[in-house]
């Protein structure tokens, strides 16, 4: 079996999965280093991972989402079959950039800075709160939102 250690940059393709034992897997997303010299119809790599550390399977399952960047590092196993996805097995995790507008089955959780709002097709009115979770309040509509940072922030001094 061919066995590497090795950092790989990719893109998450689906909301992880936990797995026995106090692991978590997905999918990542690998496109070449150099782009402009693999054919356009080229297909990309996917490498299927999974940690049992339980600092990156928490994060994995309570922080990232489909559309995020990351950089793992761990030991990739080569594919036995052509066809079949290389597996890594994480040990050290990094985020390197966050997707657009993660999509939470009906509802649409965006980032203002230091702020999460949640956005229901159902409502009108639109839920906001601090990234470590504190309630600041809820907008009457997607455009109050600014407002209502603005009198938390002036509230409680610019800390979110």
């Amino acid at each position: 079996m061919d066995t590497k250690h090795c950092a790989v940059d990719g893109w998450v393709d689906a909301i992880p999965i936990p797995g026995p034992r106090g692991t978590a897997s997905f999918d990542l997303i690998v496109r070449p280093a150099d782009i402009d010299s693999v054919a356009e119809e080229a297909p990309d790599t996917v490498v299927a991972c999974t940690s049992g550390d339980p600092r990156i399977t928490h994060e994995l399952l309570n922080g990232i989402q489909p559309g995020d960047l990351l950089r793992v590092t761990g030991t990739l196993v080569q594919p036995q079959a052509s066809g079949e996805a290389a597996r890594l097995t994480v040990d050290a995790l990094e985020v390197l950039d966050t997707g657009l507008i993660p999509v939470l089955r009906d509802m649409v959780m965006d980032r203002y800075g230091d702020y999460c709002v949640i956005f229901d097709a159902d409502r009108d009115r639109v839920p906001v709160f601090t990234v470590l979770g504190q309630w600041v309040g809820l907008a009457d509509n997607p455009d109050a939102i600014a407002t209502l940072i603005d009198i938390h922030e002036r509230v409680n001094g610019g800390d979110a």
